[in-house]
């Protein structure tokens, strides 16, 4: 599961603040889902000519000093590829994320990540179409989910490996594998966009 913290919504002018990813592992077999957090990758990233305005600061907590003060974005962005390493990438609003972290490397000449990518909230759609939920926070509200701090990377990642967890039952009636989990996320995605 994978988590991003921006300066903005734009996904082409904004900048990555943060990345955190929570791994999991699946047993298809016996139709488990374990949240591995010992597995997981957190980064801030350097930002010196774009920083966050003060309202964004509020909402994820990454002030000007942080902004300034975290790694390399080349090295950080190389991190997580080696982290990601082709495994498949899992995020709520997954296109979001997708493409913030797409521009990044792209920007600094890094090969984009070669991962299948699929969209937790699609995920919960199709498994749960009465419920009325639409954001991540309607959706741990729904699934009656704390999460300690909202909006940090880390936590929202955590958050979503939760979300994932309370689904994974009606997900194993459905699925057998990972293609068959694409394979639904996909038709969501499908029948939302008509």
């Amino acid at each position: 599961m994978i988590d991003v913290e921006t300066s903005g919504l734009d996904v082409d002018a904004d900048a990555l603040l943060a990345i955190a990813a929570v791994a999991m592992r699946v047993d298809w077999e016996a139709e488990r889902l374990s949240i591995r957090p010992v597995d997981s990758f957190e980064v801030l990233l350097c930002q010196q000519d774009i920083v966050s305005t003060k309202d964004n600061i509020i909402l994820h907590g990454i002030g000007v000093q942080a902004q300034r003060g975290g790694a390399a974005p080349r090295q950080a962005m190389q991190a997580l590829s080696d982290y990601v390493a082709g495994s498949p990438l899992l995020a709520f609003h997954a296109a979001f994320d997708k493409a913030v972290i797409e521009r990044q490397l792209r920007l600094l000449g890094l090969p984009g990540l070669t991962s299948p990518w699929v969209d937790v909230e699609h995920l919960c759609a199709v498994t749960h179409e009465a419920a009325r939920a639409r954001s991540l926070d309607d959706w741990m509200a729904y699934f009656s989910i704390d999460c300690a701090v909202r909006h940090q990377a880390a936590s929202d990642a955590l958050a979503q490996c939760e979300v994932l967890q309370r689904i994974w039952p009606q997900l194993c009636q459905q699925c057998a594998n990972w293609q068959d989990l694409e394979r639904l996320a996909r038709q969501r995605r499908w029948l939302a966009a008509h």
